[in-house]
């Protein structure tokens, strides 16, 4: 009788799940259909008070929204970028293989690379770069031993981290007359500004020394009964990260190289020093060559939705000239959303497009945006898809301090400001409100059941 019960109860709530699961879809379809009639007749009925619109080649005369600086010069860009990286890993990968080069090889390879790339990007600015990473490198050997360190070294990497951006990078004029002439010499990128990412990795160096004099903390026999990529006879990431490298590894070079490799220098991924040392020496083979080629045509097919997208809808254009403040509520909603999308799809192809190079020329870095920006249903697992590596390298460093709070604010600090800024965009109108929080409560119910599918699944 009891067993006829649970069956009748096991049958009556799989069928309500079904009716739930249709409700909800049937509420996702109609929310995406009324969002993109309604963008589409924004963008036509306002384009002419936008800024950074330009002539479109998808469906001329339709312009194309390149309003965003950071996607225009990167777009612009793309065919040069693509022939650098290109040569770059071509050369890396023959002397590899021609002359069997292991890590310090393939550092002076990398950092010879590099420094012509820096060259173009900063000019004469590359000796501010090179005497910053040159002194961290001292004071990481002198003191690296001493139980104060990890005070020294964030002292001196956010004094100077400071001092760049109160100084815009210095003046040659203030160094001497003599050394005026080099100010003409800047090259096409502000320098202290891609200094922050080589100040994390500054930090990592250091810690990673560090931790090569002390026994290690990380079980790898335990990791690789449960991790299903070492499982399978592959080196996942965190192995490369948590198991230190030889003493001898840290070198100045291969130092340099790491501050400085190519394809992480502008924009990342975040990568520790291990992991960096221990794939100059040993290719990463968790891709195949399959696999980084598969990794490729999928970003080749994302970059094909950024453009259908800018050519239909111009949200980011909305958001830069101002003009969302004339709009209803709804459709202030509705941009919005939709410059959450552009922004989630801006980074997602500039990190994937760094990484996928790196893959190829055999070194693996965790992966940013592991997630859509449509699939975090907490502030929390938003910021961390959004910037993982970053994340995960607070996570490790955090270690040292033994304290959470201050990481935990760090992380959650840019979620906090877009959060203000939604509830700023949409308070407003009440109705509004009502309406966007169904839609997320609808989103996360969707994503738990295909979470739960996915779980009856395994």
């Amino acid at each position: 009788m009891n067993n006829n019960n649970n069956n009748s109860k096991g049958k009556l709530k799989q069928k309500q799940n079904k009716v739930e699961l249709s409700l909800l879809i049937l509420y996702a379809i109609g929310f995406y259909a009324f969002c993109i009639r309604r963008s589409l007749h924004l963008s036509r009925h306002h384009f002419s008070k936008l800024y950074g619109l330009r002539g479109g080649w998808l469906f001329p005369p339709r312009l194309n929204d390149v309003s965003d600086a950071q996607w225009r010069n990167f777009r612009a860009n793309l065919p040069l970028l693509t022939l650098v990286f290109g040569v770059f890993t071509m050369l890396a990968n023959i002397s590899r293989q021609c002359f069997h080069f292991r890590a310090r090889g393939m550092s002076i390879v990398w950092l010879f690379l590099s420094l012509i790339y820096l060259s173009y990007l900063h000019g004469a600015c590359v000796v501010f770069i090179l005497l910053i990473a040159s002194a961290n490198f001292l004071l990481v050997k002198i003191f690296a031993k001493a139980k104060y360190f990890p005070l020294v070294l964030w002292t001196f990497n956010l004094f100077f981290l400071f001092c760049n951006r109160v100084y815009q990078g210095y003046s040659f004029s203030k160094f001497g007359q003599r050394w005026t002439y080099l100010d003409n010499f800047r090259g096409t990128f502000r320098w202290h500004i891609c200094f922050n990412f080589v100040v994390l990795r500054m930090i990592s160096f250091g810690y990673d020394y560090h931790w090569a004099h002390q026994d290690s903390r990380f079980d790898q026999e335990k990791h690789i009964q449960r991790c299903h990529v070492c499982k399978s006879g592959k080196i996942c990431y965190q192995i490369l990260q948590e198991r230190n490298v030889h003493t001898n590894n840290f070198t100045f070079t291969i130092y340099l190289s790491y501050l400085v490799y190519a394809p992480f220098y502008i924009s990342g991924p975040i990568i520790s020093f291990n992991a960096f040392a221990s794939q100059l020496d040993v290719p990463q083979n968790h891709y195949s060559i399959k696999e980084v080629t598969w990794y490729g045509l999928r970003w080749v097919f994302v970059l094909s939705l950024m453009e259908l997208m800018t050519h239909l809808f111009y949200f980011n254009a909305f958001a830069v000239s101002g003009s969302w403040q004339m709009l209803s509520p709804m459709d202030i909603f509705i941009i919005g959303y939709g410059v959450i999308n552009f922004m989630w799809l801006k980074f997602f192809l500039i990190w994937r497009y760094f990484r996928f190079w790196s893959l190829i020329a055999g070194i693996e870095a965790p992966e940013n945006m592991p997630k859509c920006v449509n699939n975090c249903y907490n502030l929390e697992g938003f910021w961390k898809s959004w910037h993982a590596s970053f994340n995960k390298w607070i996570v490790r460093e955090k270690k040292v301090w033994d304290c959470d709070m201050p990481f935990t604010l760090i992380k959650l600090f840019p979620v906090y400001l877009i959060a203000a800024q939604l509830i700023q965009y949409v308070f407003s109108g009440l109705s509004v409100l009502g309406f966007m929080l169904l839609s997320f409560y609808v989103g996360t119910k969707l994503m738990f059941q295909i979470s739960d599918a996915k779980q009856r699944v395994q």
